[in-house]
């Protein structure tokens, strides 16, 4: 009986010994999922626009690399601040400050996070023409050619941060000029339609752009600073996103471009069949700098 008991008790130790290492396991891999990823998954803003394809899809890649499960969700500029205000999106990675998203920071800056750290610090805004429209060099010459361009001012997104700024240039420079609304890529099909066939065009731009690699482009001086001077880019969270996330929080206030690694990044992303397969081709090509941002 004694026998029996003692072998009886050997066998309850090393049941729980079993349960007890079973249980260390599962809270070992659980830990190693908080600190490598994610079950929740992270939904950034994507807005058709050359540039914001280019980094979405890089931050999509360097995200789900490091264990988190990410999604792009298609929505225009307005739609995109209404949805990181109500808590349905993380993450918008361009806001254009001080001036072509100034609207939006007024208005949602009590319920969105907009970042004091940028990516991007030398952009710029304006109005642009082919250079072979050698006798426009200025936002003040263009009421003299109105016929020229039809008064028509052919634009992209309406709502985006640059139309609206648009839209009070002409009135600050008492334009007899019409905004049109479109696309980014039916207007980039405009521009270069008119500059395949020497025609004029006139359109509000931003560098850093892809387009000016493909055609010889120049800004309209703006005397009265409509537009304002130099741009710097940041990114939106909604509120509690860097409490829920500090680690991927820490590497958008760390990641920092330039002129040429965002054109670059552009370029490969637009010549990809897939664009994520593009930005992965990118970080590959630029692991020391993608390193610097995700350390």
């Amino acid at each position: 009986m004694n026998k029996w008991k003692k072998e009886l008790s050997i066998l309850f130790v090393m049941l729980m010994v079993a349960v007890l290492t079973a249980c260390g396991s599962s809270n070992a891999e659980t830990n190693g999922e908080q600190s490598g990823g994610s079950d929740q998954e992270i939904t950034i803003g994507q807005i058709n626009w050359a540039e914001n394809i280019a980094v979405t899809n890089m931050w999509k890649a360097l995200l789900e690399d490091k264990g988190y499960k990410v999604s792009l969700s298609n929505l225009n500029m307005g739609a995109t601040m209404k949805a990181l205000e109500s808590g349905s999106l993380d993450a918008s990675l361009e806001i254009w400050l001080p001036v072509q998203d100034a609207v939006y920071l007024e208005k949602f800056n009590e319920t969105v996070n907009f970042s004091e750290a940028t990516w991007f610090d030398q952009a710029k805004v304006g109005l642009v023409v082919p250079t072979y429209l050698e006798d426009i060099n200025s936002v003040e010459d263009l009421n003299e050619h109105k016929e020229l361009f039809n008064g028509e001012i052919i634009g992209f997104d309406p709502g985006a941060g640059t139309m609206e700024v648009t839209e009070q240039l002409i009135k600050d420079y008492n334009l007899e000029f019409e905004l049109v609304s479109s696309s980014e890529p039916a207007m980039l099909s405009e521009i270069g339609k008119a500059v395949e066939n020497g025609a004029p065009i006139v359109s509000p731009l931003w560098s850093p752009h892809s387009v000016f690699s493909k055609y010889d482009l120049k800004f309209l001086e703006d005397p009265q600073n409509t537009f304002g001077g130099v741009e710097k880019i940041h990114h939106a969270t909604r509120l509690g996103f860097e409490e829920d996330y500090p680690e991927v929080s820490e590497w958008l206030k760390n990641w920092k471009m330039d002129d040429q690694q965002i054109g670059q990044l552009i370029d490969y992303v637009e010549s990809a069949e897939d664009p994520l397969e593009g930005a992965k081709k990118w970080i590959e090509e630029n692991q020391d700098l993608v390193n610097e941002w995700v350390k």
